[in-house]
């Protein structure tokens, strides 16, 4: 089978001839510089790097092509960078870097102290209110957007091939940009006291999600490339270690239509998508809300947070969802663990999910700046021997 035969079978809920893995697909299944750097010197291989950083802020690359085709890595990412331009957009003072994002969120990084880069400002956290503030956002210009967009997509769409394609997001999702452009205690709040600025606000990222997806959509189409994308990836960390971050009504309520606008948006123009989405922590309970609102594939699949046992996951959803990632805890044993625990935990997990396909091998988030070069080599030895079906 070639990668895009692989994905799609197993996205079919059937066992292919190895398990597909991807690295760096998406900007939540990828590896950190300096990680990669390593692991990749570790075995005397080339530690080129292909694109510059897609994400900058959570300091996310993408490895050559070289590379991504010795690792058998079957995904190859579709989208925007997260900041767009960014060697000309990034503002240089001494050791510190600054960006600003696409909804003026601004980020600090200092070399040599920094693992990634902090938040330092959000746009509208000192105003009196959400509701009457909403105003003071940036808005987008979208003709500049769009073509670099353009431009980054015909680069991309070269290395694709019989890779599967996945068109990934542009922006955090909906809670995860709200707290950054309101301020984390502030938007708590705005929660209880504020319900109707929420919604604009969840209203105007929507608006924007759509408008990127169409941008996108609108380009595979008049390329002749829309049967490449085989999955669209979302997101949004909905849940906590123990529990989802707001109560599940007020999620089904407030924030999961809003997922099936987008959801049901994108594959009434692609049909035949598969939607991905990323959200950590504690969300079991949500779970058949999400597949009702047309959630295909569930990222991370964090196994140690409370009720993400794996073995009900894949009991209980199995025939629905596909499971992307889970492959090893990146909490503990992948940075921590010994070479062994890593390999132990690679083979315990692909006993639970492998089994009738719909799992795709990737860690539990982006392999971190903490990992070592062994680790990532025990777990990718593992996967190439103990895989296959």
């Amino acid at each position: 089978m070639n990668s895009r035969e692989r994905i799609q079978t197993t996205l079919n809920h059937k066992e292919p001839d190895r398990i597909p893995y991807d690295l760096a697909g998406t900007t939540v299944t990828a590896i950190t510089k300096n990680a990669y750097l390593r692991a990749m010197q570790f075995r005397g291989l080339s530690s080129e790097i292909g694109d510059d950083e897609i994400d900058p802020i959570q300091q996310i690359i993408t490895p050559s092509e070289e590379n991504l085709i010795l690792l058998k890595a079957d995904t190859r990412r579709l989208g925007a960078k997260r900041i767009p331009d960014y060697q000309n957009a990034r503002r240089v003072s001494g050791d510190t870097i600054e960006v600003t994002d696409f909804y003026g969120c601004k980020w600090k990084f200092k070399q040599g102290h920094d693992i990634y880069f902090n938040l330092f400002d959000s746009p509208i956290e000192r105003a009196g209110s959400l509701s009457g503030s909403l105003h003071l956002l940036p808005q987008p210009d979208w003709d500049s957007y769009i073509k670099i967009l353009r431009q980054n997509l015909n680069e991309q769409i070269g290395k694709v091939g019989n890779f599967a394609g996945i068109a990934d997001r542009n922006t955090a999702g909906l809670t995860e940009n709200s707290l950054r452009i309101r301020g984390y205690e502030n938007w708590f709040m705005d929660t209880m006291i504020d319900t109707d600025g929420v919604e604009a606000l969840f209203e105007r990222i929507v608006d924007d999600k759509l408008r990127y997806w169409d941008a996108i959509i609108d380009w595979a189409i008049e390329t002749g490339n829309g049967h490449k994308i085989q999955v669209i990836s979302e997101c949004d960390d909905l849940g906590s270690q123990a529990t989802t971050i707001l109560d599940p009504d007020t999620l089904r309520q407030m924030i999961i239509p809003h997922f099936k606008t987008i959801f049901t948006h994108v594959k009434k123009r692609l049909p035949h998508v598969k939607t991905f989405m990323h959200s950590c922590g504690a969300i079991r309970e949500i779970l058949p809300d999400l597949i009702e609102a047309g959630l295909d594939i569930l990222n991370p699949v964090q196994f140690t947070a409370a009720g993400m046992d794996l073995k009900e996951l894949k009991r209980d959803f199995g025939d629905v969802l596909t499971f992307w990632g889970g492959g090893v805890d990146t909490q503990s044993t992948l940075n921590n663990g010994s070479s062994q625990q890593v390999a132990d935990q690679v083979k315990q997990i692909i006993d639970i999910l492998a089994p009738g396909g719909g799992f795709v091998f990737a860690p539990v988030h982006n392999i971190q700046e903490d990992v070592p070069p062994e680790n990532f080599w025990a777990m990718w030895d593992t996967l190439q021997e103990y895989g296959k079906y």
